[in-house]
């Protein structure tokens, strides 16, 4: 059975790396990636269009030059994605989020068996441990990268605004802003962190008393060393 000590910190390690999987569900599941404020110019008129969306549907709302909501509807992202470059950082976007859904999950099955066993195998301990966090935390980074150069270098909301209603023609402007779905992933990172962290302390703990442990004899005092 491991010691108290070891179980109170991988329990605590656990706890965050289920808190990252659950996190992680919610940022793949809610439509809060993005709100976003486009502008196009017609013949005779202005349109606006506002756009709420995530990674698998959305909201879109057209408005005319003086304000006047046209129509409302909820559309498919894949469906409004016409552009091959877009539809692929999309793709690698949930890819990478699916990933690091797996890696939290190993991660948080380590540091659960870590709490209540032994394991004899090193890599089960501490080592993967860091592995996984790492991996988790590295692929939600990369998914925070994509999406704001899929937006910005590919004109995603632009897209799936002339998606949702097809007679739009010339985009004059866009304005956008990330949803709390979005920012959520910093807070798994943190989390990834701070499970990396505990893991460190313990281990580094650990080092430390084995150190101790191979070296009794220049803790002894003098005159038992001369006896």
């Amino acid at each position: 059975m491991p010691s108290r000590k070891k179980t109170t910190m991988f329990a605590s390690a656990f706890f965050t790396c289920l808190c990252s999987f659950v996190l992680i569900c919610v940022v793949l599941a809610t439509p809060h990636w993005m709100s976003s404020q486009v502008g196009f110019s017609g013949a005779n008129s202005s349109v606006t269009v506002s756009l709420t969306y995530g990674l698998f549907s959305g909201t879109c709302e057209q408005f005319v030059a003086a304000g006047l909501q046209v129509a409302e509807t909820t559309f498919r992202v894949a469906d409004n994605l016409r552009n091959t470059k877009v539809q692929s950082m999309i793709t690698a976007i949930i890819v990478m989020l699916v990933l690091s859904l797996l890696s939290s999950l190993l991660s948080s099955g380590f540091t659960c068996t870590n709490a209540v066993s032994n394991p004899y195998q090193t890599f089960l301990g501490p080592i993967g441990v860091y592995t996984w966090n790492s991996l988790c935390g590295i692929f939600t980074l990369i998914a925070m990268i994509l999406f704001p150069v899929n937006i910005e270098e590919n004109g995603l909301s632009v897209e799936l605004a002339q998606g949702c209603f097809s007679l739009l023609q010339t985009n004059t402007k866009s304005e956008h802003t990330y949803g709390y779905s979005y920012w959520i992933m910093l807070l798994i990172i943190f989390l990834n962190i701070a499970s990396i962290i505990i893991i460190y302390f313990y281990d580094h703990a650990r080092y430390s008393k084995k150190k101790e442990q191979e070296r009794p004899i220049e803790n002894a005092p003098k005159d038992v060393i001369l006896f």
